[in-house]
C-alpha cells in the first residue's frame, strides 16, 4: 500500500529556526530519507517552494490561465511531501513518527488509493 506524507510550515516558521539548528535538522531529515530509501519504503521525497513561488492554474477558453497564489486562509501550507510503499498503515505510521520533523509538527498521512502509473491487472508489463 502506498501512503502520502505531508509536512506543513511557512516562511516565518522556517526563518525562525537558527542556522545551526536548521542545518542539523536538515541532516537528520537527509539521514531519514537515506534510511527509508535504502529499505525500499520511501519512493519519493520532495521539498516544495514557498507560497510566493506558487500559482493557481486553470483552463480558460481552452488555454492555461495562471494567477499568483494560492491565497491561503491557513497560516501554514504544504512544504514537503513523501511517498511511501509499505505493508500496512501501521508501518506507514511508524515511519511517519520517525521523521525528525514529527517531534515539532504533525505529519499528515493519506493512503494513496489509485496509482495512475501502475500496470493494469491484465498487462504483461
Amino acid at each position: 500500500m502506498k501512503y502520502l506524507l505531508l509536512i506543513y510550515g511557512n516562511d516565518e516558521k522556517w526563518a525562525s529556526i537558527p542556522d545551526g539548528v536548521r542545518d542539523k535538522a536538515i541532516a537528520k531529515q537527509d539521514a531519514w530519507n537515506t534510511r527509508y530509501r535504502a529499505s525500499g519504503e520511501l519512493l519519493a521525497a520532495y521539498g516544495l517552494g514557498g507560497e510566493s513561488e506558487s500559482s493557481l492554474v486553470r483552463n480558460k477558453d481552452g488555454a492555461p490561465f495562471s494567477t499568483d497564489g494560492p491565497y491561503l486562509e491557513a497560516k501554514e501550507f504544504v512544504c514537503s511531501l513523501y511517498v511511501l510503499e509499505v505493508e500496512s498503515a501501521e508501518r506507514a505510521r511508524e515511519i511517519a513518527a520517525d521523521m525528525p520533523w514529527a517531534s515539532e509538527s504533525p505529519v499528515e498521512m493519506w493512503p494513496i488509493l489509485h496509482d495512475g502509473f501502475a500496470p493494469k491487472p491484465d498487462s504483461k508489463a
